[in-house]
């Protein structure tokens, strides 16, 4: 027999959790912005958008977020937006993990890699990441419909068919995808990095089956059960992670790198500063960056959509 507390009476320890990653990541950003961060070339930065003493008070913010949620005896909705826009922040200032992860996956590190600068991004990610865990646990807490699981919402309904919000989603992926390929074969492909060799050829594999095989897997029942054809698995439950996991992340990398991009592409196209360095267009890069960037949304969509579906209901309330 095992005992367990309701959810709105368990001790709340990922605050606390949060206030050390402020003290400690904070003193680190600190300790930068006075006496001179590391050397990272050829960007020369480890984060973006919020670097400096931008990066400090972000670390601030979320530890008066932390205290705030430690001692919190109900729902606070002004704490929980706080909360979340330093959580988009931290995110957005770690955007370059995208490109960290894909050089790691093909074996071949983008120009800016620098292991410090990697260990940083991931440091700012982990904040970020008990953030939102913190804040979800606050609201599960004071505002969940079930005392047991914490969930809110409607009662699962067993069977239920895959919502139309998250077949589109995964349609508007696969369309953001081909955007993205098409406009590259419109400007050509003479200027591709890694335009040769095995790490182009996983580069190009990898992205067909992140832009197509995978939303429509997410929607579609060959992506919960193995299809006959293939072998020795035929007729087996795909392990729910193995779908979920890659499809999260590459949705939050993809809407947050590429909408600071977008961010920073509409200041110079407005400040008339734009330099494609004599390689492609404007109109290719809004192109190519609003197709990474629909992509990302609707994968996130249809994500949603299969998480919704593949978890098991609550026994106490059944959502």
């Amino acid at each position: 027999m095992t005992l367990s507390l309701p959810t709105g009476t368990r001790p709340a320890l990922l605050p606390y959790a949060v206030g050390a990653w402020a003290a400690g990541y904070g003193a680190l950003r600190l300790a930068w912005a006075v006496t001179g961060a590391p050397e990272f070339p050829p960007l020369g930065t480890d984060l973006v958008v919020f670097t400096g003493w931008w990066a400090v008070a972000l670390c601030a913010a979320a530890g008066l977020v932390a205290a705030g949620l430690a001692t919190a005896r109900s729902w606070r909705p002004a704490l929980a937006v706080g909360g979340w826009v330093v959580c988009v922040a931290v995110v957005a200032a770690c955007a370059l993990l995208l490109l960290d992860l894909v050089g790691l996956l093909i074996l071949h590190p983008f120009a800016g890699f620098t292991v410090a600068g990697f260990a940083s991004r991931l440091g700012a990610l982990t904040g970020a990441l008990l953030l939102h865990a913190a804040l979800v646990q606050h609201r599960r807490r004071f505002r969940s419909d079930c005392r047991e699981c914490g969930r809110t919402g409607p009662v699962a309904v067993p069977g239920t068919g895959v919502p139309g919000w998250a077949r589109a989603g995964a349609w508007l992926a696969v369309a953001g995808c081909l955007v993205r390929l098409a406009a590259q074969a419109a400007a050509g492909f003479g200027e591709v990095p890694l335009a040769q060799g095995a790490s182009m050829v996983a580069f190009e594999v990898g992205f067909l089956l992140a832009g197509v095989l995978l939303p429509l897997a997410l929607v579609h029942s060959w992506g919960r059960i193995w299809p006959r054809w293939v072998p020795l698995l035929a007729g087996r439950r795909i392990p729910r992670p193995m779908l979920l996991v890659p499809a999260t992340v590459l949705s939050v990398g993809l809407v947050v790198y590429f909408g600071v991009g977008l961010t920073q592409l509409a200041v110079e196209t407005v400040a008339g500063t734009f330099d494609g360095e004599g390689h492609y267009s404007l109109a290719f890069f809004w192109v190519a960056e609003l197709g990474y960037w629909v992509w990302g949304w609707g994968l996130g969509a249809a994500a949603c959509g299969y998480h919704l579906r593949t978890r098991r209901p609550c026994p106490d309330c059944g959502r």
